[in-house]
């Protein structure tokens, strides 16, 4: 029934435009009473957020697991990826609701709130992690903003091209500038962290000798003649 709905609005909304379609013109394609339309959906501008409230749930459950071996703003990141990903789940559905968002003033400030909120439960786990610590809030709810602008700013960038580009390397790269700005950068591999003995030479050398036998005893040490 929720599916039939959404599909329904949606159908409607692109042959009439939204403003000129209304609630009864929604349920009587769809084939069911107002009643039932109220029952899965507040208001028509729900209708066309019809998965947000989910994937809000999802990423407040994701975070609230979260331990103190996670990495608190690498947390963030992968927590936003949930928004991606419900996205991507139908990315035809993702493209007609931006173009019709861009055209509806109503719908791009109920689209900001729901930004608000992704936003306030990004910044509700940061604050935790970041209590006590010198500016923790401050901290909490400037990478809470930042996680969500580097966010939004690859989703429109894949919205705009209408699906075809890959998603999830947008968002990756643009999340990249947040770890790397705030969070801890990946530890290198131990192969990485190793150094060869041999790239490392100690010369000992008496206090006063002259700089040529100094030279010399570099040059000798680096197997040089």
């Amino acid at each position: 029934m929720r599916d039939a709905l959404v599909a329904a609005a949606f159908q409607l909304f692109l042959e009439r435009g939204y403003e000129q379609t209304t609630i009864d013109d929604i349920v009587a394609l769809a084939g069911v009473g107002r009643r039932s339309f109220f029952r899965y959906f507040p208001s028509k501008e729900d209708v066309v957020f019809p998965d947000h409230e989910r994937c809000l749930a999802d990423m407040t459950a994701f975070l609230s697991v979260s331990g103190d071996e996670h990495e608190p703003v690498r947390r963030v990141c992968d927590a936003a990826r949930l928004v991606l990903r419900m996205y991507n789940e139908n990315p035809t559905f993702s493209v007609q609701r931006y173009r019709l968002t861009k055209k509806v003033p109503g719908l791009r400030a109920y689209e900001l709130s729901v930004v608000w909120r992704y936003e306030r439960a990004l910044a509700a786990y940061l604050r935790g992690r970041f209590a006590g610590r010198r500016d923790g809030t401050l901290r909490a709810d400037v990478i809470a903003a930042a996680v969500v602008a580097a966010h939004n700013n690859a989703l429109r960038s894949w919205l705009r091209s209408d699906g075809q580009r890959d998603a999830g390397a947008e968002v990756d790269h643009a999340l990249g500038y947040v770890q790397t700005a705030f969070g801890h950068p990946p530890a290198q591999p131990a192969a990485e962290q190793r150094q060869d003995p041999e790239d490392v030479v100690v010369v000992v050398s008496r206090r006063g000798a002259p700089m040529w036998r100094v030279v010399q005893e570099i040059e000798s040490a680096f197997g040089r003649d």
